[in-house]
C-alpha cells in the first residue's frame, strides 16, 4: 500500500491493489451498522424477553430501505459532483448521515419494548447505509475490469462479513452492560474514521479530493454522465426488460430470503431453546462472521475464477438447501449447543459465499451508463427478499411456529436453484471469444454451465 500511495497518489484507476483494498474497507464500514441492527439489537431484544413478532417487526423496518434503494441509484446516476468523481461525494454524504442518525439515537436511548422507535432508528440508519452501498456498488462497476470482478466480489463481501462480525461482537458485548447509546456511539466513531479514508483517495487522475480542492472532472465521466432523466430511464428499463435480467430477479430474491429469515431466527433459537443472552449470542455470530469473511476473501473469489459464477452458485445453493432441511428435521435437538453453533456458522458463511459467487452475473447484466441504477435495482430486489424473510418471521405463529421459517427460506432457495440450472445468463468475455474462434474454424460448440 505504501508503494501504491507513492506512485499513484491513491488513484483507484491506476492501482489494482488499491481498488481491491478500497472496496474491501468500504464494505467493512458498510457492515458496521448491519452488525448492530441485524444482529446485536435483535439479540438484545430476544434476550430481554421480546417476542418473535417484535423482533421480526424491527428487522422488517430495518430491512425496508434496502428494498427501496433502487431510487438511490437513479439519483446517483443523474446527480453528482463530477470533479470529485462519480461516487465519492455520495460516499461522504452517506457516511455523514449515518453518523448524524446514530448520534440522534444515542440521545433518544430506546428500550427493548420501544419497537416503533427501534424500528424507526434502524430504518433511518440503514437508509443512509443504502446510499453508501449503492455508491460503492456503482464505484465497483465503474472502476473494475471484468477480470477483477470475481476477486473483487470476494473482497467486497468478505469485508462486509468482517465488518458485520466486528460490529456484532463489539456492540453485542457493550449493549448489555452500558446500554444501546454506547453501541450507537461506537459505530458512529468507526464510521467517522472511514470518512477520513474516503477523503484520501481519488477515482481517477486529476479529480478533487474535496469540493474546495484543485481538480477537474475526468473526460470519461463527462462522456458517461446523463444530463436528463429520460436517458437514464430508457437505458435502465431496456436493459432490465431483457429475458436474462427478468429471469435473474427470482434468483436474487431467493438469496435474500435466507438472510432475512435466519437473522431473526438465530437469536430466537439461542434465547428460547438454549437460554442464551445477547452477549452469548453475539459472541457466536461474531466469529462466524469472521470465518465467513475469510472464506469470501480466499475460497469465494478463487472458486468464482476457477469454475465460473453459475457453477459456483449452484454448489452453494445445494449446501444451503441441505442445511435448511437438516435444521427442519432436527427440531427436537435445537437445545443442543453443538447443533446451534454449527447452524450459525453454516448459514452465515453460505449466505456470504453464495452472494460472492453470483455477484459477477449481476455486474455483467449492467449497462455501464446506468451502472449505479441497474446494479442497485438488482440488489434492492435481493434485499426485498431479506425483508420478505424478516416479515415471514413475524408471522410464524400462524404458520406453525419457528421451524416453519426454514420451509419458507427453503422454498426461495429451491426457486433460485431451478433457475440457475435452467436459465442462460451472461458468461465471462473469454467464453464468447472462445466460441467465436471455434465457429470461425467450423467447429461445433457444446453447451456448458459458466
Amino acid at each position: 500500500m505504501a508503494t501504491t500511495m507513492q506512485q499513484s497518489g491513491l488513484v483507484l484507476a491506476q492501482s489494482r491493489s488499491l481498488r481491491l483494498f478500497t472496496l474491501f474497507i468500504l464494505y467493512v464500514g458498510q457492515g458496521l451498522p448491519i452488525g448492530l441492527f441485524w444482529f446485536a439489537i435483535p439479540a438484545w431484544m430476544a434476550a430481554n424477553g421480546a417476542p418473535a413478532q417484535d423482533v421480526g417487526s424491527v428487522l422488517a423496518l430495518t430491512a425496508l430501505p434496502w428494498t427501496l434503494k433502487f431510487i438511490n441509484g437513479f439519483f446517483m446516476d443523474r446527480y453528482t459532483f463530477l470533479p470529485m468523481g462519480r461516487r465519492r461525494v455520495w460516499l461522504l454524504g452517506a457516511q455523514g448521515a449515518m453518523i448524524a442518525f446514530l448520534l440522534a439515537a444515542m440521545v433518544i436511548n430506546p428500550g427493548v419494548s420501544d419497537v416503533a422507535v427501534l424500528g424507526g432508528i434502524g430504518f433511518a440508519v440503514n437508509m443512509a447505509t443504502t446510499f453508501q452501498d449503492v455508491a460503492v456498488d456503482g464505484l465497483a462497476v465503474d472502476i473494475m475490469p471484468e477480470d477483477e470482478r470475481a476477486r473483487g466480489s470476494g473482497m467486497m463481501f468478505g469485508g462486509q462479513s468482517i465488518g458485520i462480525a466486528s460490529a456484532t461482537a463489539l456492540t453485542g458485548s457493550v449493549i448489555g452492560t452500558y446500554g444501546a447509546p454506547a453501541a450507537f456511539g461506537i459505530v458512529a466513531a468507526l464510521v467517522a474514521l472511514l470518512c477520513l479514508y474516503i477523503v484520501l483517495f481519488k477515482e481517477r487522475v486529476g479529480e478533487r479530493r474535496l469540493p474546495w480542492s484543485k481538480g477537474a472532472a475526468h473526460e470519461r465521466n463527462l462522456d458517461l454522465q446523463a444530463n436528463s432523466w429520460w436517458p437514464i430511464l430508457k437505458s435502465t428499463f431496456s436493459s432490465l426488460a431483457k429475458a436474462q435480467s427478468i429471469l435473474w430477479v427470482p434468483v436474487l430474491f431467493g438469496r435474500g430470503m435466507l438472510y432475512g429469515g435466519m437473522s431473526g431466527a438465530t437469536p430466537l433459537i439461542g434465547s428460547n431453546y438454549l437460554g442464551w443472552n445477547e452477549a452469548e449470542i453475539s459472541s457466536l455470530t461474531a466469529p462466524a462472521g469472521i470465518v465467513a469473511g475469510i472464506l469470501c476473501l480466499t475460497l469465494g473469489g478463487w472458486l468464482g475464477d476457477r469454475y465460473g459464477a453459475k457453477r459456483t452458485g449452484i454448489g452453494w445453493l445445494l449446501f444451503q438447501l441441505a442445511m435448511v432441511a437438516t435444521m427442519y428435521a432436527l427440531v427436537p435437538y435445537w437445545d443442543d449447543t453443538r447443533l446451534f453453533i454449527a447452524f450459525v456458522y453454516c448459514w452465515i458463511s453460505l449466505d456470504m459465499l453464495l452472494t460472492v459467487s453470483i455477484q459477477p452475473i449481476s455486474m455483467r447484466l449492467c449497462d455501464t451508463r446506468v451502472a449505479a441504477t441497474q446494479f442497485t435495482i438488482y440488489m434492492a430486489l435481493s434485499n426485498f427478499g431479506i425483508t420478505f424473510g424478516a416479515f415471514m418471521l413475524s408471522r410464524i405463529d400462524s404458520l406453525g411456529g419457528l421451524p416453519s421459517i426454514f420451509l419458507v427460506v427453503g422454498s426461495g432457495m429451491l426457486m433460485a436453484l431451478i433457475l440457475l440450472l435452467t436459465a442462460r445468463y451472461p458468461r465471462r468475455p473469454e467464453h464468447y471469444e472462445a466460441v467465436a474462434a471455434k465457429l470461425a474454424q467450423g467447429e461445433s460448440v457444446s453447451p456448458r454451465i459458466d
